[in-house]
């Protein structure tokens, strides 16, 4: 079985894997990932018994700034904080608050995730993180839950959402594009094992291990079928992701010659009548303990 590589002794200033965050592309990529995602799991906290609870919030890894929006937009009484390490994402995203006239309770800052948090000691009521999977390595999810669970209050929540990484569907062409994406993932150690639940399976144990108590996990499975909204946006998300994530494949992966033509036919095959695909997405979540009286 192929192993990653040891890559601690040789990282780079971004671990993220598109290489060109900057790009319009990607930008608009993402933009489309946020809505698609709350729109597929029902809301922006669908799983909490009552979000109100949390006055001030944290989004790591924010990109541009939909998850946020859309919360404050849902909880008017909502102070919320995101960080990123790109400041292409922060200025997209804080034009976004501007937009939807959100910025007086939405704010954004560059800072590396990767990095000890500049925020005090229980700052937040809630933290969360969505697609971490993108710049996390391995050996990094102990310091940032460490983080996440110094900034947040006793009895706070830490909150992180994943998907799978193979998105199952009847597309020969689409499941050898994910497979590639599966391994170079591996290979960069994005995952724990070669296996499209090489980090969702890992999460619980991950959350107990480094000091979360109460931990549950919900499951999310998203169908689209063509004719939907749901099957176009993930054509135009799928679409744009697999141009960017090339020069990841390329570095890590094992991407055939015959890539483009493979990519060609996935596209025409998501827009055949009977197309369909299944995701699987994890939310796990525990709170931060409190001192014993």
């Amino acid at each position: 079985m192929p192993t990653p590589y040891d890559l601690r002794c040789n990282d780079h200033p971004s671990t993220y894997f598109v290489q060109d965050r900057k790009s319009k592309k990607e930008l608009t990529r993402l933009a489309l990932q946020d809505q698609r995602l709350t729109a597929a799991m029902g809301g922006v906290l669908p799983e909490q018994p009552d979000p109100t609870v949390f006055h001030r919030v944290l989004d790591v890894g924010c990109g541009t700034g939909g998850w946020l929006i859309e919360a404050a937009q849902t909880y008017p009484a909502m102070s919320l904080v995101g960080i990123d390490i790109s400041q292409r994402m922060i200025e997209y995203a804080s034009a976004q608050a501007k937009a939807h006239q959100v910025n007086d309770r939405v704010t954004f800052h560059v800072m590396d995730a990767l990095r000890p948090l500049d925020f005090p000691v229980a700052s937040f009521d809630l933290a969360n993180a969505r697609y971490s999977t993108s710049y996390l390595r391995t050996w990094d999810w102990p310091e940032l839950l460490s983080e996440l669970l110094r900034v947040t209050c006793p009895g706070g929540v830490i909150r992180v959402t994943e998907s799978e990484v193979i998105l199952q569907s009847n597309s020969s062409a689409l499941t050898r594009l994910f497979e590639m994406l599966q391994f170079a993932l591996f290979r960069a150690a994005h995952l724990f094992e070669d296996a499209s639940t090489g980090l969702t399976s890992h999460l619980t144990p991950l959350f107990y291990q480094y000091g979360c108590e109460q931990v549950q996990t919900k499951t999310y499975t998203t169908e689209c079928r063509v004719g939907t909204v749901e099957v176009q946006e993930l054509y135009e998300n799928l679409k744009l992701f697999f141009q960017t994530i090339r020069p990841f494949l390329q570095k890590w992966g094992h991407i055939t010659n015959d890539y483009e033509v493979i990519y060609q036919q996935a596209l025409r095959e998501m827009l055949q009548p009977d197309f369909l695909a299944v995701g699987t997405t994890h939310t796990v979540w525990g709170t931060k303990p409190k001192p014993k009286s």
